[in-house]
């Protein structure tokens, strides 16, 4: 069998990729003519070389379409045929992790334990309080599987685009509350179950870390993901954290998952010091008897269990309708500065600042 180029085009045409859901020929992800040698010598093999170009070097669909294609090639121009396919891409490869983000100057990580505490509740108001305090901030959505912030920021419909700076193409963050913040969930429809494996999610959370737009901040606010997981250890291994700051409920079911979330962070291999200990939902106050408190979920369990491991009880924040109903309407509570609530987010972010200025000048 003679091969030419057409030949390789019109195998390559049956590839999908992935990124576009349009075949590579469609894609344009041909880089140049497919270069095709004949045998040297009778009984030796056609050589075929094509070049594929990629969006970035951290494509998540890179090696699946490279052995499609070259599963192709062979398919439709035999399995005998010596397939070499080179990969280039279209923006510049992203700094190596130790070079990521130079522009932010502290990363703090807002974590649980468990599921249900308001972990995502406070990390949004904490970065819009630490915003409303004169800082610039950075608000990341860690929870590939489960994201919330398009939601609670009222962003469900934004449109997120990439800009190019000193030959990269960068995600562009969405701003709103004078913070900057990204999601997965601008890239998934909100209805649809992001069913990755742990490779493709953490390969995607490092490219909305290391492929967007940050700039210079003060504060870059990591909302991460319940529990110990994959993206726990993507985290840790690709960003230095200036500290992290556990999230629980009073509850004592609660609590027993707070202090293994502690101890990830603590774990001699991981080093990253705990910032303090926030209490959510410390009580229940009806707005109609705003002086009232009713302990729901038992009393000061955080603050016992922050006395035992010595560190800091950043805040208490109470249990109020308000909180819900902020969240679900896209308008945190802490951008009403003037209730009770607002107040107490505004004070634990000054309690964060007050706390990662003392770890600096150690």
């Amino acid at each position: 069998m003679t091969l030419y180029p057409k030949l390789i085009l019109d195998a390559l045409a049956t590839v999908t990729y992935a990124g576009t859901k349009k075949n590579l020929v469609e894609s344009k992800m041909v880089a140049d003519t497919p270069a095709v040698s004949a045998p040297a010598a009778d009984g030796q093999p056609w050589s075929v070389k094509v070049v594929l170009e990629f969006p970035r070097d951290t494509d998540p669909f890179l090696k699946s379409t490279v052995k499609a294609a070259e599963a192709a090639i062979k398919y439709h121009c035999g399995q005998d045929v010596e397939v070499e396919i080179v990969t280039e891409y279209k923006s510049k490869p992203r700094p190596k992790d130790e070079d990521l983000l130079p522009g932010v100057k502290h990363i703090v990580a807002v974590s649980s334990g468990k599921g249900g505490v308001g972990k995502s509740t406070v990390a949004v108001n904490l970065a819009i309080a630490l915003a409303r305090l004169g800082y610039s901030v950075g608000l990341l959505d860690t929870d590939i599987f489960g994201p919330s912030i398009p939601k609670m920021l009222g962003v469900e419909d934004a449109r997120v685009y990439a800009v190019n700076k000193d030959g990269r193409d960068l995600i562009e963050p969405v701003e709103k509350y004078g913070i900057k913040f990204l999601s997965i969930g601008f890239f998934v429809a909100p209805t649809t179950a992001t069913l990755w494996r742990g490779g493709m999610a953490c390969s995607a959370l490092k490219q909305l870390i290391a492929d967007a737009d940050w700039g210079e901040l003060d504060y870059l606010i990591l909302d991460t993901p319940p529990g110990t997981s994959d993206i726990h250890l993507t985290l840790l291994q690709t960003l230095k954290l200036t500290g992290a700051v556990i999230v629980s409920t009073p509850q004592q079911v609660a609590l027993a998952d707070a202090r293994k979330g502690i101890d990830m962070y603590q774990n001699e291999k991981v080093g990253v010091p705990i910032l303090g200990l926030v209490e959510n939902m410390a009580w229940f106050t009806p707005a109609e008897l705003p002086q009232n408190r009713y302990y729901i979920f038992g009393r000061e369990g955080c603050k016992q269990l922050a006395d035992a491991m010595h560190l800091p009880l950043l805040a208490q924040i109470p249990l109020v309708q308000g909180i819900c109903d902020n969240g679900d309407q896209g308008t945190p509570v802490v951008t009403n500065i003037d209730s009770m609530t607002g107040q107490s987010f505004l004070n634990l972010a000054q309690a964060v600042v007050t706390t990662v200025n003392r770890l600096q000048k150690k």
